[in-house]
């Protein structure tokens, strides 16, 4: 299936003012992989995925995004095809409800009316917050904007999905409630994090970014324990690598606990 397939090649940006975005970076991610995208702050995660939607195009090299080649002609196509959820959720959000947020994809694709409504309502409720689709953006808590913000990009039914930060500002239970729901997404995911534990939990492959280059790409349980590249690439061990008791019995807990996941939906709330 090509139109999962993210392909990059010898990819360099750079941005008006002469900074390094991305400087070289080479990967191939094929149909259904699930790939964290790692790094310590500046290592050119955000950059790379604004390259996965179109927002930017390559100064060098080149980017291939399902069937198409990254290019200006073709931004459209790859938009249709990667549904992009951004690290902070008021950038996606801005019609009057709800409900309008979620529908405007689907609306611009040409939708009919009845067949949007659908689409709407089932992305809210695969988010678990079918009861917010009235309520203004601006007056959801932080956990429910990253829900609608999600339930936004699943409403256009995308063939890759590509998420900055997503486990920012949530708390313990919309965190574990935000995992179920990627795990549950059979397609090609790609997830910029620096929550590596997540990254552990979603993941089964990791790509390392230092300094807008790739330095490891490899299997996450792997790579995540080579402390060595760890820390040359500014990273920590996940808590349930380190041999923390405390966090091992909180590990075990929560994974016997399927009734945490299993709730009633109340959406992705962080207050």
């Amino acid at each position: 299936m090509s139109h999962h397939i993210i392909e990059a090649n010898d990819l360099h940006y750079t941005y008006p003012d002469g900074t390094t975005g991305v400087a070289g970076v080479s990967f191939r991610i094929t149909h259904g992989e699930s790939v964290a995208v790692v790094g310590a702050n500046g290592a050119g995660k955000s950059t790379l995925l604004l390259h996965l939607n179109g927002y930017f195009i390559p100064s060098r090299g080149g980017l291939r995004i399902g069937d198409y080649p990254l290019t200006k002609k073709n931004v459209n196509a790859v938009r249709r095809t990667v549904g992009m959820v951004f690290q902070k959720p008021d950038d996606q959000l801005f019609m009057p409800t709800v409900f309008d947020d979620v529908a405007f994809g689907p609306l611009n694709l040409g939708l009919p009316p009845d067949e949007v409504e659908t689409c709407v309502m089932h992305a809210l409720e695969m988010v678990g917050v079918p009861h917010l689709k009235n309520r203004p953006p601006y007056k959801l808590s932080g956990g429910e904007k990253r829900a609608v913000a999600i339930a936004s990009v699943l409403s256009m039914s995308p063939n890759i999905l590509v998420m900055d930060e997503p486990s920012s500002d949530l708390d313990p239970r919309s965190r574990r409630r935000l995992i179920k729901l990627l795990n549950s997404f059979e397609h090609t995911k790609v997830i910029a994090t620096h929550d590596l534990d997540m990254a552990v939990d979603v993941c089964e492959r990791t790509i390392v970014l230092s300094e807008g280059r790739v330095t490891a790409d490899g299997p996450t349980l792997e790579l995540l324990q080579d402390e060595a590249l760890l820390q040359k690439s500014g990273l920590e061990k996940p808590l349930q690598m380190q041999n923390c008791p405390v966090c091992a019995e909180r590990k075990k807990k929560q994974n016997g606990n399927s009734n945490i996941i299993r709730a009633p939906r109340r959406g992705l709330q962080s207050g």
